[in-house]
């Protein structure tokens, strides 16, 4: 029953994670963003055409001629001369297939304009930040948290919460904007941006540590960004707990603080804990974006801006959202799998 159960749910976040690319497609459909994005690409390259073939076409009509036949064939070649809900699941299907095509402008590290091939090679920079800011976040979080649920009305109980609802007002790239300033200009212990030194050292070893000085600000920003409010969330989970009859009776027979705030209390209030955290991913991914662009860090969040900001490309933004999607559906799934062992209570009839 347990693998049926998890089945569904599984069927349920593959349904959530269509629905969402269906929604990107028609969204840049049916505004007619993704015609004017193909529409500038092609006077682009009709641009470079024309200086070429201006050199062996003197005559102005045979040369407007030749333009309007060769705009023709690329507004074939990107299915203009459709409809955009005809196109609709045709690229639905190209995006889950992995099938993206090529990007008009960006290119992956190696050259390659494969959209495939430059979002691929981006995600492990991205997970890097997340996952480690996530696993700082919560380390800090909960031993802090679960603490002051010990300890409600005491000065460091309140100070702490005021902390925590300034960290939530906080946004993400001005503090890294402000930690650049500080600690890349002001006092040079971290560089400003960018993964590597340039040109970048040679060897494993010092490589990563190269990679590690500069991942070292922007992950502080996610954790200065996140920590405040997740340690009152874990703060507020764990009140309740923490006044139960078990934690008196826990403390009533003298246990040292750290047994009765891992076992008594933490253990007992973990899932609605590692819930926050989990769907706390989804608004670090957003948060990603800002602070990838601001440290100028090669993930997908700086590929975004980049797909954007530029010149428009439309299969490289259907693509990173898709991608972004899983990632949200993937941590959701691992939700699921952690309630089986986390909460004894839970049953899946």
């Amino acid at each position: 029953m347990l693998f049926h159960r998890l089945l569904v749910r599984g069927l349920t976040m593959l349904g959530v994670l269509v629905a969402v690319q269906v929604l990107v497609v028609i969204s840049l459909g049916a505004t007619g963003y993704s015609d004017r994005m193909l529409q500038a690409v092609i006077g682009e390259q009709l641009r470079g055409m024309r200086s070429g073939l201006a050199e062996t076409i003197r005559d102005p009509d045979q040369l407007e001629e030749a333009m309007a036949a060769h705009r023709t064939e690329l507004e074939e070649s990107y299915g203009l001369h459709r409809p955009w809900f005809l196109r609709l699941p045709g690229m639905v299907v190209r995006v889950f297939s992995l099938d993206l095509g090529e990007a008009h402008t960006l290119r992956s590290f190696t050259g390659s304009n494969r959209v495939a091939d430059i979002v691929l090679e981006r995600i492990p920079n991205t997970v890097i930040l997340l996952t480690t800011s996530m696993v700082v976040t919560a380390i800090i979080g909960i031993g802090i948290g679960t603490r002051l649920s010990q300890r409600v009305g005491s000065t460091i109980d309140r100070v702490i919460s005021y902390g925590s609802a300034i960290s939530y007002a906080l946004p993400a790239w001005w503090v890294g904007i402000l930690l650049i300033l500080i600690l890349a200009f002001q006092f040079p212990i971290f560089p400003s941006g960018g993964m590597y030194s340039a040109p970048p050292p040679e060897g494993g070893f010092l490589r990563f540590l190269n990679l590690v000085h500069h991942a070292a600000l922007p992950i502080f920003t996610l954790v200065l960004a996140s920590l405040g409010p997740y340690v009152y969330v874990v703060r507020t989970m764990t009140i309740n707990v923490a006044q139960g009859d078990h934690v008196t009776a826990a403390k009533a027979k003298g246990l040292p603080e750290r047994i009765i705030s891992r076992r008594h209390i933490l253990r007992a209030a973990a899932p609605p804990i590692v819930t926050g955290l989990i769907l706390g991913l989804a608004g670090t991914l957003g948060g990603s974006i800002l602070v990838e662009t601001v440290f100028t860090w090669q993930g997908m969040g700086r590929l975004y801006y980049e797909a954007i900001a530029g010149t428009p490309d439309e299969m490289v933004i259907v693509a990173l959202t898709f991608m972004f999607t899983l990632l949200y559906v993937v941590a959701r799934m691992i939700l699921e799998v952690l309630y089986v062992f986390l909460d004894p209570r839970v049953r899946y009839d």
